[in-house]
């Protein structure tokens, strides 16, 4: 009934079509059921997995340095293209890719604030950095047509998608190669954190850290020419020895969801094909570092480690 008027308030014939008709009109526009099987059989097409690849999601980390090369700050284009290069090689595999790259190369937040600058806003500063980074790598990638997304936990829609947890899954299951900017988006936190955290929310089956040694060691090889290499680590031994892997909240934030971390020498052209393939290379940190030769023998396990340097 009509309030004002007292008269049962007359609706209108067209209106009523259309709400009788509101579900085939949803399955029409795709937004309800097909959407899910859409979703489905998108999934369903992904690419398979070339033969002998370990991993189907991996999450790569990349320090700024890397892009630089020879230089002393800045990016180098022949590694910033042969960096691409690879990626694309490894994503022709099937394997779904994100990546999280450091600004270090640009401007390192905790070392300025070591100068009396406030570390929030150098910490700030070096997200901005990331992002260069992050920018220069997707122009690199997408001039040899890599489909890529850069997602920023700052705003900065002019250049970058804000990040958010299901749009980038949904990129990764559509084939793009992903690439996480501006760290958490926080002060205080590394962008090794960084990685660790996106890795667990994108469910990565690995988080591989990109570093120009092969890996692990006691103490550093380029200094030292008996530096022992670590072929397995646990998490408890990189916290406890205060081994170079990563900082102690991201060490921390794998420990706790059990996430694999693989360290691992990208100086050397092929190398993050070879470990997506399963090749034994770097130091692979995990939960339980024991090995097969002592579990005969009843003996604590041990780190295995491997002379590399030296004789």
């Amino acid at each position: 009934m009509d309030v004002d008027s007292g008269k049962a308030k007359r609706r209108d014939p067209g209106k009523r079509a259309v709400s009788a008709d509101l579900p085939s009109a949803i399955v029409r526009a795709g937004a309800a059921l097909p959407a899910g099987q859409t979703l489905e059989a998108e999934r369903a097409a992904r690419p398979p997995l070339a033969p002998g690849v370990k991993y189907r999601r991996i999450l790569l980390k990349l320090s700024g340095e890397a892009l630089m090369g020879s230089k002393g700050a800045g990016i180098d284009p022949a590694v910033l293209a042969q960096i691409a290069d690879e990626l694309i090689d490894v994503h022709s595999l099937g394997v779904e890719m994100a990546l999280v790259i450091g600004g270090g190369n640009i401007f390192r937040g905790v070392a300025a604030s070591t100068t009396g600058m406030d570390r929030a806003s150098a910490d700030y500063m070096g997200m901005l950095a990331t992002l260069i980074n992050a920018l220069a790598l997707q122009d690199a990638l997408e001039s040899r047509g890599a489909k890529t997304r850069v997602l920023s936990a700052l705003e900065v829609q002019k250049v970058a998608e804000p990040y958010i947890r299901r749009r980038a899954i949904r990129h990764l299951e559509k084939g793009r190669l992903v690439i996480f900017g501006a760290g958490t988006g926080n002060p205080f936190f590394t962008t090794d954190t960084a990685a660790s955290l996106r890795a667990m929310e994108i469910g990565a089956d690995i988080v591989m850290k990109a570093t120009r040694v092969d890996g692990v060691y006691d103490k550093d090889p380029q200094k030292f020419p008996d530096a022992r290499l670590f072929r397995r680590l646990s998490y408890l031994d990189v916290l406890n020895r205060n081994l170079a892997v990563m900082d102690s909240t991201a060490i921390s934030l794998c420990h706790d969801n059990k996430l694999p971390i693989l360290v691992f020498n990208m100086t050397k052209p092929g190398n993050v094909r070879r470990v997506v393939l399963g090749e034994p290379l770097g130091t692979l940190v995990v939960e339980d570092r024991r090995e097969s030769r002592n579990s005969s023998t009843g003996s604590p396990p041990v780190a295995e480690e491997e002379r590399t340097h030296g004789k």
